[in-house]
């Protein structure tokens, strides 16, 4: 949307519930040709490919290596799961966005902000624990699986060591770019990197499984077509396997062109997507009810599995940076940890210490939750779900309305909400007693 402006300033606007949340306010708003290219708020330089690359590095990756695992849990009903996955993560990543602009001449800062301006108080509360549920949540359970690969890789070498171990050096080794990174921008080659790394474990698992199975007919494979019981379960990781939505309002706030934004989710989320079937239908085809997750666990030791387990091991490490900065950029956002305000050398001393204390806390969640499949479903099942399914619709009915909606948008957002609910409540449920299960065994 074209916008010419007179002023630029940013201010706090009070809610009805009188809780306070940032805008980006342009005066003398005038609407042109929604054919703009330019970002009129003042935001970032980033292409489409630094959006593209992003969205897929964050979403991609864990969700390759859980779903095959997901279609055991559910059946191939996850087929017909994933497909209204992906077209409900695409329309809820282009309307969280829309959401941001629902006031003309204003741009909410984040998440949290959209859930203050639609319900006040009670959405601030609740999008801010989803919202830092997920960006601990899932870092931390990426330091559960880059750990858990260095000590099964380097398990008969001089480096050999535990998990906890490994899970404090992947932290120190990750302040690094933390630090030095000041915005998402900064680390769009760490996704880049991270998305090829995907694509490559994707290959060896559409190839290994499928020759894995042919070599041993005389091992039965069952696969179910519907397993009810597990579709709460099976909808939570499927939901977590898109999960990425409270990073995408600073991704988009990187683009130099924000018309691009709905394009560039909408790439991102379809190669995941295709990723996701190259995994899921062969892994769970060549293994049934006995598949492992991650799925590389299940394939036969050799250079295969050993590969897999390396670029996986460094994509979930690279997209942990991207988790850590969006964070770092909200808190540095609301403590006015600015440039300007500071100066440029404490503005960084104030930028390491927050991102020191975020990259403490998720080492020693990742050392006290070492469970990767069950801590990855109820991520999926409390956070995602409610960041991806429910959240947006919510929050964009709200502040843009329902009545100028046509019917059979307000019947898609509807099915959106039933499935959310349905895999929050009834997979928080399943990962609570499987992780129950884990502690006392």
């Amino acid at each position: 949307m074209p916008i010419q402006e007179s002023e630029k300033y940013a201010t706090s606007i009070t809610s009805g519930d009188n809780v306070k949340f940032q805008e980006t306010v342009i005066s003398d708003y005038v609407e042109e040709d929604g054919s703009s290219e330019t970002n009129e708020f003042g935001h970032g330089t980033g292409s489409f490919l630094t959006a593209y690359f992003n969205v897929t590095c964050v979403v991609a990756g864990t969700g390759t290596l859980g779903l095959p695992a997901a279609f055991a849990t559910g059946g191939w009903l996850g087929i017909l799961i994933m497909i209204l996955s992906y077209g409900m993560a695409v329309y809820s990543g282009i309307v969280l966005i829309r959401c941001l602009y629902y006031k003309p001449g204003h741009r909410l800062h984040d998440y949290k902000a959209i859930g203050t301006a639609a319900f006040g108080w009670t959405g601030y509360i609740v999008a801010s624990f989803l919202h830092f549920l997920n960006l601990f949540g899932c870092p931390a359970l990426y330091l559960v699986l880059a750990s858990g690969n260095l000590t099964y890789l380097l398990r008969y070498t001089s480096g050999a060591l535990n998990e906890k171990i490994w899970t404090c050096i992947i932290g120190v080794f990750l302040l690094i770019p933390s630090l030095i990174a000041k915005t998402l921008r900064e680390i769009t080659g760490l996704a880049a990197i991270g998305a090829l790394c995907t694509i490559i474990a994707v290959f060896i698992v559409l190839i290994q499984a499928p020759m894995d199975h042919n070599a041993h007919p005389e091992r039965e494979v069952i696969t179910d077509s519907v397993i009810w019981t597990g579709f709460p379960s099976a909808l939570a990781t499927i939901a977590f396997s898109y999960g990425g939505n409270n990073t995408y309002p600073h991704v988009e706030h990187a683009l130099k062109k924000p018309h691009q934004w709905k394009w560039a989710v909408t790439a991102g989320l379809s190669t995941c997507t295709c990723l996701y079937f190259l995994t899921a239908i062969p892994g769970y085809w060549s293994y049934g009810r006995a598949t492992l997750s991650p799925i590389y666990d299940s394939l036969p030791d050799g250079a295969g599995k050993t590969i897999s387990m390396i670029v996986m091991t460094l994509h979930v490490i690279l997209a942990i940076p991207i988790y850590t900065t969006s964070f770092s950029l909200e808190f540095e956002k609301w403590t006015n940890a600015t440039d300007e305000r500071l100066g440029k050398f404490w503005a960084w001393c104030a930028r390491a210490a927050i991102r020191t204390v975020t990259m403490g806390i998720l080492v020693v969640l990742a050392i006290f939750i070492p469970y990767f499949h069950d801590f990855m479903g109820l991520i999926g099942a409390l956070s995602n779900c409610g960041l991806v399914f429910l959240l947006p619709i919510l929050c964009y009915l709200k502040l843009t309305g329902v009545r100028n909606k046509p019917i059979y948008e307000l019947a898609f957002c509807a099915l959106t909400l039933f499935l959310g609910v349905v895999g929050c409540i009834f997979g928080t449920i399943d990962s609570v007693k499987n992780l129950i299960t884990d502690f006392t065994q």
